[in-house]
């Protein structure tokens, strides 16, 4: 799924991963003082390395926008099973009212949920990402071959790249 590499530091092949898979699960903090949950859901990333953001777009009545006011700390967690290619993203939240941004993102996902850029309760959720860890696998097939090779011997698969990376 990805080109190639070989040139490309840690961090900007996290931003390009993240771009290239498009759509993640966003997970927060959901609860107060000891009883806290982690809620996750998907959402089309609009993906910024030269603003160093993950955009989405969002209902100002949402409930992650509320979770987000209280504890903005999120993870952001992309991935390809079929291609075994994933980011794990950590970062802080924020939603703004940016009507500029809005029009600027607005696209094919967000039609399935508003009628135009200009609908009152349309959000932008910012994350900040501080740190990414990436796991680039040779596929599926690839990894299931290489394991059981290993399975049968005593060295460690080959699995790809993995590397923890400050965004």
């Amino acid at each position: 799924m990805f080109g190639s590499d070989r040139d490309e530091d840690g961090a900007a092949k996290a931003w390009r991963m993240m771009d290239e898979l498009g759509f993640c699960m966003l997970a927060t903090l959901e609860g107060e003082g000891g009883a806290t949950a982690i809620r996750a859901r998907p959402m089309a990333a609009y993906v910024c390395p030269v603003e160093g953001a993950v955009y989405f777009l969002t209902d100002a009545e949402s409930a992650k926008a509320e979770e987000l006011e209280a504890r903005p700390q999120v993870n952001l967690a992309f991935g390809d099973p079929r291609a075994m290619q994933f980011v794990s993203v950590s970062g802080t939240a924020s939603v703004s009212n940016d009507r500029e941004k809005i029009r600027e993102l607005w696209g094919t996902p967000a039609k399935a949920w508003w009628d135009s850029p200009d609908d009152p309760s349309l959000r932008v959720l910012k994350v900040a990402p501080a740190d990414a860890q990436y796991w680039d696998s040779p596929g599926k097939l690839r990894a299931y071959v290489r394991m059981a090779a290993a399975a049968v011997s005593d060295a460690r698969p080959a699995m790809g790249e993995n590397e923890k990376v400050t965004l």
